[in-house]
C-alpha cells in the first residue's frame, strides 16, 4: 500500500465519524438505541444486510465457495432458508415486538414470564454476541495485519476506536446510516474484485474452462449431517430457518433495527427485501470466490501466498496483488466498512439490552429515560469487552464464516423457542420456560463439546426442540396453572397475523431460489 490508499481510508474514516458526531443531539434512551422510531425501511434494509452480510462475508464466504476444502457453492444452500425465516418472523414475532414497545427485545419476556427468564435470555444472548463479534474482529485484523502491513493489535484498534467513538455519538441512527453508507462501498468492492478477476484470468470464457467442478455443488440431497461436516439440503435449510428466525427476530443487535422503523409496514416492507434481496448478495459473494480461487490456483506466485490452514486470506492477497495502489485502498476501507457495520451493532444492542436489565435488577426502572450517559458508558465498556475477546480468540472453524454462524448454533434454537413458547402459548410459566432453556444450552454444549459427528447446523434445531418438548411436557404435567398473567397490551390475542400475499410471494421465492440452484452448475459448466 502506498500513500494514496491510506489517503483514501483516512478520508473514509474521517467521514465516518462526521456521521456519528453529525446525528448527535438524542435526549432519551429511545432516542439513541431506537432513532426515535423515525428510520424508514430502504435505510434500516442497507443497515441490516451490511450487518449480516460483512466483514466475515465479504471476505469468508468467497473463501469458503473458492480457496476452502470441500468448500464451494454448497454454501448455497444455507441462503434457501432466509425467505421461509423472514415469514416466520413476519407473522410471530416481530410485530409482537414492535407493538410492544420495548427497547431491549428481551423485556417482552419479562413480561410475558418473569424478570428471571429475561435476565437468563440477555445473558445468553450477550455472550454469544460478544463473543462471536469477538471472532470476527480477531479475524479481520489478522486479515488487515496483511493487507495493511500492521501489527493485529494496532488493526483491532484501528477498527475498535472509530467504530466505537461514532456509535457513541450517533447511537442507532449513525449505526443504520453509517451501514447504509458501508453497504453500498461493499457491494462496490465486490464488484471491482470480480472485475479485475475476470480480467486476469483472460474473460469469462476462460474462466469457465478453468472452473473446478468439484466448486459447482450448490445442492446435496444425500448427505443428512450425521457424519461430520455434512453440508447437506436438510440440515442447511431446516438449521438455517432457525439461526436466521432467531438471529433476525430475537437477537438484539438485529431486532433493534426493526423496532426503529417508523411505521409496521416500514418493518414488514424491511425483512420482506431483506428475504429477497440476501440471496444475489451472496451470490454476488460467491461469483467472487469462484473466480478469484480459480485464479488462484493458476497462479502458482499467488496461490503460495495464502496459508494453506487459512483460506480467508484468499480475498486480502488478491487484493495486495491484483489491484492498483487507490483502489487498494478502497478495498481495505470495504472490509474496515463491514467489520465495523458489526461491531457498531454489537456495541449498540449490548449496550441497549445491559443497561435495561441493569435499571431491571436495581429497581431503578423508573430512572432508565433519562440515562443517556448511562447508555454510552455500557457502549464504551461493551467496544472494550469485544476488543479484548479478539485479542484471544482462536481458530473454531476452517474458515471466519463457519466459526461465527457455529458459535450462534449452540444459542439460536433455544432462543428463538423461548420466544414462540411466550408468544404462540399461554399455558407455559416462567419457571419452565427457564429449565426448558438450561435443556436447550446444555443439549448443544453437549453435541459442541462431546459428539462430534452431528453437522453443526443441526444444532439450532436440537436446541429449539430440546427447549420446546420440555416446556410443553413441564406445562402439560403441572396440576395448577402457575403462569404469569399475560399483560396484553403487549402479547398479542390472536397467536398469527397471516398476510397471504406476502406469504405466496415468500414461498413462491424460495422454490425460485431451488430451481435456481439446482441449474447454477449447469449454466457454469
Amino acid at each position: 500500500m502506498d500513500i494514496l490508499d491510506y489517503s483514501v481510508i483516512a478520508i473514509y474514516l474521517v467521514i465516518l465519524l462526521a456521521i456519528g458526531f453529525r446525528l448527535r443531539g438524542q435526549r432519551t434512551k429511545q432516542d439513541y438505541f431506537l432513532a426515535g422510531r423515525s428510520l424508514g425501511w430502504k435505510p434500516l434494509l442497507l443497515s441490516v444486510m451490511a450487518t449480516q452480510l460483512s466483514a466475515v462475508s465479504f471476505i469468508s464466504a468467497p473463501a469458503f465457495v473458492g480457496f476452502r476444502e470441500g468448500g464451494g457453492l454448497i454454501w448455497l444452500s444455507y441462503e434457501l432458508a432466509i425467505p421461509l425465516a423472514m415469514l416466520l418472523l413476519l407473522t410471530t414475532v416481530l410485530p409482537t415486538l414492535y407493538r410492544s414497545g420495548v427497547v431491549s427485545i428481551y423485556d417482552y419476556l419479562e413480561k410475558r414470564f418473569s424478570t428471571s427468564t429475561r435476565i437468563c435470555i440477555s445473558v445468553v444472548f450477550q455472550i454469544s454476541r460478544a463473543f462471536a463479534t469477538g471472532i470476527m474482529v480477531y479475524a479481520l485484523s489478522i486479515i488487515l495485519q496483511g493487507t495493511m502491513e500492521i501489527a493485529p493489535w494496532q488493526a483491532i484498534m484501528l477498527i475498535g476506536v472509530i467504530t466505537v467513538l461514532y456509535s457513541l455519538q450517533g447511537g442507532m441512527k449513525a449505526v443504520v446510516y453509517g451501514d447504509a453508507v458501508q453497504m453500498v462501498v461493499i457491494v462496490l468492492g465486490t464488484v471491482i474484485c470480480i472485475a479485475f478477476a475476470l480480467f486476469s484470468l483472460g474473460g469469462w470464457e476462460s474462466f469457465i474452462q478453468l472452473l473446478p467442478n468439484e466448486r459447482l455443488t450448490t445442492i446435496n440431497f444425500s448427505s443428512l449431517g450425521f457424519d461430520g461436516d455434512g453440508f447437506g439440503f436438510l440440515p442447511m435449510v431446516l438449521g438455517g430457518i432457525v439461526l436466521y428466525a432467531s438471529y433476525y427476530g430475537c437477537d438484539q443487535s438485529e431486532a433493534q433495527r426493526a423496532l426503529s422503523a417508523r411505521s409496521e409496514s416500514d418493518l414488514k416492507k424491511m425483512m420482506v427485501a431483506n428475504g429477497v434481496l440476501r440471496f444475489p448478495i451472496t451470490l454476488l459473494y460467491c461469483f467472487a470466490g469462484l473466480i478469484v480461487g480459480t485464479l488462484a490456483f493458476n497462479d502458482p506466485q499467488l496461490l503460495s501466498q495464502i496459508p494453506k490452514n487459512n483460506p480467508d486470506w484468499l480475498m486480502p492477497i488478491f487484493i495486495l496483488n491484483y489491484l492498483p495502489h487507490g483502489v487498494i485502498g478502497l478495498l481495505v476501507v470495504a472490509i474496515l466498512a463491514a467489520a465495523m457495520s458489526s461491531l457498531s451493532s454489537a456495541i449498540n444492542s449490548l449496550s441497549a439490552v445491559s443497561l435495561e436489565d441493569y435499571f431491571k435488577l436495581t429497581h431503578n426502572g423508573e430512572k432508565s429515560n433519562h440515562n443517556l450517559v448511562h447508555a454510552k458508558i455500557a457502549g464504551l465498556a461493551w467496544g472494550c469487552i469485544i476488543l479484548l475477546l479478539s485479542l484471544n480468540a482462536g481458530d473454531i472453524a476452517p474458515t471466519v464464516i463457519e466459526a461465527v454462524n457455529k458459535v450462534g448454533s449452540v444459542f439460536f434454537g433455544p432462543v428463538l423457542a423461548v420466544f414462540l413458547l411466550g408468544m404462540l402459548t399461554r399455558r407455559v410459566n416462567a419457571k419452565q420456560v427457564n429449565i426448558a432453556l438450561f435443556c436447550g444450552v446444555a443439549t448443544n454444549l453437549t453435541f459442541a463439546f462431546f459428539i462430534e459427528n452431528v453437522f453443526w447446523f443441526w444444532w439450532n434445531v436440537t436446541g429449539f426442540l430440546s427447549t420446546v418438548i420440555p416446556a410443553v411436557l413441564l406445562a402439560m404435567t403441572s396440576k395448577t396453572d402457575e403462569r404469569r398473567p399475560v399483560n396484553h397490551a403487549v402479547a398479542r390475542r390472536k397467536p398469527f397475523h397471516f398476510d397471504k400475499a406476502t406469504a405466496v410471494l415468500l414461498f413462491s421465492y424460495f422454490c425460485l431460489l431451488i430451481v435456481v440452484c439446482y441449474l447454477l452448475p449447469d449454466w457454469l459448466r
